[in-house]
């Protein structure tokens, strides 16, 4: 046996519900490009999880049941209210979503019913729970969402207590059908483990958070914004980027293992960066990032991915750079569960072997003799 460091290139299992072939991203057979410009989030949602579009019916029946289940329990919210007001955004939500498992009572009810009844309160719940962190992390009471209305538009008015504007609502939903889900990824990866030993949905669900936390995953969107509030102004970006290229740092949002042409995604948050940066009045965010976008693909070849320009979307919608990889969340959870879901299908426990590099042939030494 040889190892793959990272399991780079290994086929570990097959799938119907993404693809990425020759740098294109499929949903179902769908190139993200139509579903970004035509598709609402909750299509998308019923794509993954169903196999199809829906109709009429079977849209409004999922937007329904979505609605009736954006609530949260009374007590994961007072227990968010006793978290530490330093806490990292995503262990919050990690530790959110883990106890919502504690007042469900079909937790581990592993039938397919249950199981898509779980993934729909999942991605009903989430959104409400990101929401209620950043209010009480603010010293703001949660705000009820609004029944009937979509989840990008319940989002944004959750955050900010205000009805959102509809081009906000609009780029929201439109991120959130870009992050929908990515064929498998270390989050998915983490999920289907987790759920390969037939525990239970919540569980996978949390390891997938616990892995998006990372800066190498979702992190990478909120280290953007790090280094835009770092650089400051327009004229600071050359010498900025410079230095960092000069000693050999790591620039978050560029580059990615499976696209050797340019992450497919990105073009469309751009799009939606300059966008917002013309209707705010204020473009020095995009500008920023199309400099460093020339710098660094002038440079070193990297394009950028799904990240880079999400910071600046995210950013002008008035929303704070810590909830940015939470925000990938509400969109991503939709894909872990069809991954889930698909799982639970034809389950086999995934349990890969390692290559030993360790030492060989030794013999125990009694411990007076040590």
């Amino acid at each position: 046996m040889t190892a793959t460091k990272g399991l780079e290139g290994i086929v570990a299992t097959t799938s119907s519900i993404s693809s990425i072939i020759d740098g294109v991203l499929t949903y179902r057979g769908y190139n993200i490009d139509d579903l970004a410009e035509n598709a609402t989030f909750e299509e998308v949602v019923y794509l993954l999880w169903y196999g199809k579009l829906p109709n009429q019916s079977e849209l409004a029946e999922l937007q329904a049941q979505l609605s009736e289940h954006t609530a949260i329990p009374n007590a994961v919210v007072e227990q968010i209210k006793l978290y530490p007001s330093d806490t990292n955004t995503m262990a919050a939500l990690r530790s959110a979503i883990s106890a919502l498992a504690l007042y469900d009572n079909t937790a581990n009810d592993m039938s397919y019913e249950a199981n898509i009844t779980k993934a729909i309160k999942l991605q009903a719940q989430l959104p409400t729970i990101v929401a209620t962190l950043a209010r009480v992390r603010a010293g703001k009471e949660p705000v009820a969402p609004q029944a009937g209305k979509s989840i990008a538009y319940n989002f944004l008015y959750m955050l900010s207590g205000q009805e959102p504007e509809a081009s906000a609502v609009t780029a929201m939903d439109k991120a959130l059908v870009l992050h929908a889900d990515h064929e498998l990824n270390a989050s998915t990866f983490a999920a289907r483990v987790t759920v390969a030993t037939l525990s239970d949905i919540y569980s996978g669900v949390t390891s997938a958070i616990g892995a998006l936390k990372g800066p190498l995953h979702g992190g990478a969107n909120e280290a953007v914004m790090v280094m835009l509030n770092e650089i400051g102004t327009f004229d600071r970006v050359d010498d900025y980027i410079q230095s960092k290229l000069d000693n050999k740092d790591k620039i978050m949002g560029f580059g990615h293992r499976v696209y050797k042409n340019g992450d497919p995604r990105a073009k469309h948050l751009q799009k939606m960066s300059e966008e917002l940066g013309r209707a705010n009045g204020d473009s020095t965010l995009y500008d920023m990032s199309v400099r460093i976008e020339e710098l660094i693909t002038g440079q070193k070849g990297l394009k950028p991915n799904v990240d880079f320009y999400s910071a600046s979307t995210y950013t002008m919608l008035g929303i704070a750079g810590e909830l940015f990889t939470p925000i990938f969340a509400i969109s991503r959870v939709s894909g872990w569960t069809a991954h889930i879901l698909e799982q639970f299908e034809n389950n086999r426990i995934i349990r890969p072997r390692a290559e030993y590099t360790g030492p060989s042939h030794q013999t125990y030494v009694h411990l007076q003799n040590r």
